[in-house]
């Protein structure tokens, strides 16, 4: 069965995609859930206004992804954390503490965006990865500083 996609769909396709999937799935999920809509013969003219529709919100939405790119990858961050005299942490950045950093300073990035392996553990420069959409990834400049002792 062939389906007109609504929404971007990991492993089988992007907004606006005509794609062919098995009956059962078309039935069972896609449809129901408002993710698709069926591609049938007497529908082309409304399926391609449809499409043209997609492909606006798109074409939209990669123009602000665009835009949030270029503030994150002119960003610095600071994050101030507990560390012992030789510049350890006694704890780790992670993605959760980087991505409250980058909506507080820049702008809204979910956790899961920010792409850290392994967690921060010592005081220093670092450069992190933000993977945006499927195509678009930028680094954005962490610094790691001690909190200072009371």
């Amino acid at each position: 069965m062939q389906v007109l996609l609504r929404n971007k769909i990991d492993n089988l396709g992007n907004r606006g995609d005509i794609v062919t999937v098995k009956d059962g799935y078309a039935r069972n999920y896609l449809l129901p859930k408002g993710l698709a809509v069926a591609v049938t013969e007497g529908d082309t003219k409304s399926i391609e206004a449809e499409r043209r529709r997609l492909r606006k919100i798109v074409d939209k939405e990669r123009m602000e992804i665009a835009a949030l790119s270029e503030r994150i990858s002119q960003a610095s961050l600071t994050i101030a954390s507990k560390a012992n005299e030789e510049g350890h942490l006694f704890g780790s950045v992670g993605p959760k503490e980087i991505a409250d950093a980058l909506t507080r300073e820049v702008a809204p990035v979910g956790e899961s965006a920010v792409r850290l392996e392994p967690h921060i553990k010592a005081l220093g420069v670092y450069e992190v990865p933000v993977h945006l959409s499927t195509d678009v990834n930028v680094v954005v400049k962490v610094t790691v500083v001690g909190l200072e002792s009371e």
